[in-house]
């Protein structure tokens, strides 16, 4: 059961997850406070301490310290007649004044700018306009929640029980009644029915998922939509390996019952390769795959232990989800499909493509999907491709499976691709290093590379195209030439000219994040284990070891918060989202090796309901509320909610009088929510929250 967030750091900040309790704590405090006022008058160290309220980045309240209303400042006159009631009724009615005051300042300040408007230029009128709305949306909250309390503010409802498991923007059955298919209705296809303006409930036999790194390990079985005949049908190498115990469900890396083992089929791609094993990946300079049709993310997994990220991407399953189950295994992926368009990641972004029994018909279509491999993979890189198809000795007698392996062969050798080698149902290439080859193919055989005008950075659900990409890009660097990781994620002056960005800004921007990290742990640390009591001879873990493994980054910027949280030695990996709306850093956030998409953010992200910790946000309100957007903040902060795992956490930074506004709407969405002052930056603010576990009952919508 998740507890209120004033156990902690308070900075100052306000309790939103109830009002009504907020309200009549305040009205206790208020008394407490007139009568003791009656007796003495305030000391010059009270005085004092209001001018200087902040020792640190986060302020700490004692309890055994005696607390001032955040907006009520009560001076104390001896040698007045008025009595202590009569003085109290007279504070009530200055405070109603002053809110009468407060709305017809800010109305009368709002129509005074609007005429103003032809005497200043347009550019900073229409930046000052915006910051008055904001300011004003803000105190009109404040005023309503002061004045009318709880029983105003309206709560939102809960979704139906098909949305548990439902992932918007994915909808089969209803592409297929648009006409779509040849693959095109299980792409992404978002309008005004895909948004869910409720609140998402979990099953009702859902569990806080298990600590990392068990959690990887052992599921629960009700978290994820999936029976136990699906489970034990499962064909793959990968699904081969889960075992169903009661309400459990295991994944082990070898096993004695199956034929072959992960641990076994990692170790034969690195030799494939000419390594001695997968351990030598990374000085091979892989350290991001794309594992396409994942089966579980059992691959990704043991290959985590070596240092290397794997992003599962997978088509939307409404049961036995690969992307579903790898995420609650605290692996990353995402619901992707490349059927009829590009993925969301810029040409040249990983070091390996993996793709084992999913189906694909790479055979059709004239190799688009291979081009499509090819445009995501680093010059150098390696594409892995496990199928019946590639197994040309069984192939002898199914005369259909050997047509189909002469095409995708003589298709890779078009692309240039070396064939390094193959062995029983495994093949693995290598894409060229350099630009050669492509001219000295002779005319007609394989794709033109892509003109200029189609060879682009931010290939946001494009159509696919039958031209080779990133071509023309600054960033075809092979892999060998490449830092090894971890010294990739400090890039070069050279590599970051590449991007536009100096050296000492990136410098700077990952000092800042070490800070802020360090703080955020600070604060979350004491909220977090509140509710787990240290017992007797066991020490205190440290987070996120154990509560956070899977984090949401809504505006990565550079990757700096990623970055922080390696260098801290958190346990975790980061899905860096770059808004659409904003810079396109994602080319540089994936050549310092990291996992990151484009999201357009007035759009349901592709992957299933709680599926993340902890959701980041630093400076997106602004992002937003500064373009003329088709979506409300309301919309994004649906959106949290459906991706935030119950009990998971959301920190906020941003302006002042948007973080006031998102307090509340935190309000709406009954999650705990505390605003936390920051001494650095005055017109900055954390908004802090946990998502409560709401269990459902008879009484909500089914």
């Amino acid at each position: 059961m998740s507890r209120p967030l004033h156990r902690g750091y308070s900075g100052g900040g306000r309790l939103s997850g109830n009002i009504q309790d907020f309200l009549e704590d305040s009205q206790m405090k208020f008394k407490q406070e007139k009568e003791d006022l009656d007796k003495n008058r305030l000391s010059p160290d009270v005085i004092s301490s209001w001018k200087n309220p902040f020792q640190s980045i986060f302020t700490i309240n004692s309890p055994s310290k005696q607390t001032v209303p955040e907006k009520c400042y009560i001076v104390p006159d001896p040698y007045s007649p008025v009595s202590s009631r009569k003085r109290y009724k007279l504070t009530l009615f200055l405070l109603k004044l002053s809110l009468f005051v407060i709305v017809i300042l800010a109305l009368t300040g709002s129509f005074w700018w609007t005429i103003s408007l032809t005497t200043v230029s347009r550019t900073h009128t229409f930046r000052g306009y915006r910051r008055l709305q904001e300011q004003l949306v803000s105190d009109l909250w404040d005023i309503g929640e002061l004045s009318l309390g709880s029983s105003r503010i309206k709560e939102s409802e809960f979704c139906s029980l098909e949305s548990e498991n439902y992932v918007p923007c994915f909808n089969d059955t209803e592409n297929l009644e648009l006409g779509l298919s040849e693959g095109q209705e299980q792409d992404r296809h978002c309008g005004p029915t895909s948004k869910q303006n409720c609140l998402v409930l979990a099953p009702s036999g859902y569990k806080i998922p298990h600590r990392w790194p068990t959690g990887r390990d052992v599921i629960w079985i009700d978290n994820v939509k999936i029976n136990a005949q699906e489970v034990l049908s499962s064909g793959s190498l990968t699904k081969r390996m889960m075992l169903l115990d009661e309400d459990q469900i295991s994944f082990s890396f070898a096993s004695s019952m199956i034929d072959d083992s992960i641990e076994d089929y990692s170790h034969q791609i690195a030799e494939m390769i000419g390594l001695r094993n997968e351990s030598y990946l990374v000085q091979a300079g892989v350290r991001t795959v794309l594992d396409i049709g994942c089966g579980f993310g059992s691959l990704g997994a043991h290959l985590f232990q070596r240092q290397l990220l794997t992003m599962c991407i997978a088509n939307y399953e409404s049961s036995g989800s690969q992307v579903e189950i790898t995420l609650e295994r605290g692996l990353p992926a995402m619901v992707a499909s490349f059927a009829a368009k590009k993925l969301p990641f810029p040409s040249l972004s990983f070091d390996m493509v993996h793709s084992a029994w999913d189906g694909i018909t790479w055979n059709h279509k004239d190799g688009i999907h291979l081009i499509e491999v090819d445009r995501v993979l680093r010059p150098g890189g390696y594409f892995v491709w496990t199928s019946p198809i590639a197994n040309t000795r069984a192939s002898v007698k199914n005369k259909d499976n050997l047509k189909k392996w002469d095409v995708v062969r003589n298709f890779a050798k078009d692309l240039c691709w070396d064939l390094l080698s193959q062995q029983d149902n495994t093949v693995v290439w290598k894409k060229p290093s350099n630009k050669d080859c492509y001219a000295s193919r002779s005319q007609g055989s394989g794709p033109n590379v892509c003109k200029v005008g189609h060879d682009v950075e931010s290939p946001y659900y494009h159509p696919l195209e039958a031209c080779i990409g990133g071509t023309h890009s600054r960033r075809w660097i092979p892999i060998e030439k490449r830092p090894k990781w971890p010294s990739r994620a400090t890039l070069s002056s050279k590599e970051l000219a590449v991007h536009g960005v100096l050296f000492d800004d990136l410098t700077e921007d990952d000092l800042n994040w070490k800070s802020a990290v360090r703080n955020y742990w600070s604060l979350l640390s004491p909220l977090i284990f509140s509710d787990h009591p240290k017992r007797p001879g066991i020490e205190d873990p440290v987070p996120p070891y154990n509560m956070v493994r899977n984090v949401l980054d809504m505006n990565a910027r550079f990757g700096g918060f990623n970055s922080a949280l390696l260098e801290a030695g958190k346990s975790v990996w980061v899905m860096n989202v770059v808004p659409t709306s904003g810079p396109n850093n994602l080319p540089l956030i994936l050549d310092r090796g990291f996992l990151g998409v484009l999201h357009d953010w007035c759009e349901a992200f592709p992957t299933y309901p709680r599926t993340y910790d902890l959701v980041h946000a630093e400076g997106l309100l602004s992002l937003e509320t500064a373009k003329q957007r088709r979506c409300s903040i309301l919309d994004v902060f649906f959106e949290i909610d459906r991706l935030l795992r119950p009990e998971g956490w959301v920190i906020l930074r941003d302006t002042t009088s948007l973080i006031e506004t998102a307090r509340t709407i935190a309000a709406r969405l009954k999650w705990e929510a505390r605003v936390v002052e920051i001494e650095s930056n005055s017109d900055e603010k954390l908004l802090v929250c946990q998502k409560p576990f709401i269990k459902r009952r008879s009484s909500y919508p089914s």
